[in-house]
């Protein structure tokens, strides 16, 4: 499943990977939590790692941010996740995080796009297919500045720094997300959920300065492996929600 983020040059598509959802192969109707979140169960597309389905309160969290510490292998990660801007895209992370998926995961993906620069992450697979064995709905950022490389004025700039949902089109947000480490220009069809701490940024130049594996088609690409092995070794919330 394969996630899917566009980038703003004229005839390029790029995959961010993360999901595309299909019809369910079973007869039964695949669960869903019955808060407003709506978590819904992919049985075609099965957990990477088995994690149950989130808590879904009927009063989802929506004030405040909670602070999450990543450690990679290339340094430390830290994030702010912002409850008022996505709460269950907020709600599901910190899930996952406390379940541990994405403990021990690759960050499968870098860009060098002049207009597309970040890192992905949250693939237990590493291969951009792996998901948690749910999805839900978009949290759209309705804030966002116009990209200035855009005259036609619909993409917006997803400047450095922020953390992002990848998907596999409206509502298939799962697990793989991305952080921006170059103010890159993209439609606004990603929730913003939060942002990299100052730490974070160096951590995320030190990779995107490693470069990306060259392949036998492509001796200098501009999407595809970091060089750096980039693992998140943990993920823990640093503060109670």
């Amino acid at each position: 499943m394969n996630r899917v983020l566009m980038t703003a040059l004229a005839a390029a598509a790029l995959a961010v990977s993360g999901g595309t959802t299909t019809a369910s192969a079973y007869d039964a109707p695949p669960r869903t939590t019955h808060g407003p979140c709506q978590y819904t169960q992919t049985p075609d597309e099965p957990a990477a790692r088995r994690v149950p389905l989130p808590p879904d309160p009927r009063h989802t969290p929506s004030h405040g941010t909670v602070g999450m510490a990543v450690r990679t292998s290339q340094g430390p990660l830290p994030l702010s996740l912002d409850r008022a801007k996505a709460p269950c895209t907020v709600q599901s992370f910190v899930h996952l995080a406390r379940h541990r998926f994405y403990d021990r995961t690759v960050c499968h993906r870098l860009t060098a796009y002049p207009t597309l620069k970040v890192l992905q992450c949250g693939d237990p697979t590493g291969t951009g297919e792996g998901g948690p064995g749910y999805e839900y709905k978009d949290e759209l950022p309705v804030d966002l500045p116009p990209a200035p490389s855009d005259p036609t004025g619909a993409r917006r700039l997803y400047g450095r720094g922020l953390l992002a949902m990848a998907n596999a089109g409206p509502n298939t947000n799962g697990s793989q997300f991305f952080v921006v480490y170059g103010d890159s220009a993209l439609r606004p069809d990603y929730t913003v959920f939060g942002t990299v701490g100052a730490a974070g940024l160096k951590t995320l130049d030190k990779i995107a300065a490693g470069g990306i594996e060259p392949t036998s088609q492509d001796p200098a690409p501009v999407d595809g492996t970091p060089v750096l092995r980039t693992e998140l070794l943990s993920v823990r919330p640093s503060c109670r929600p």
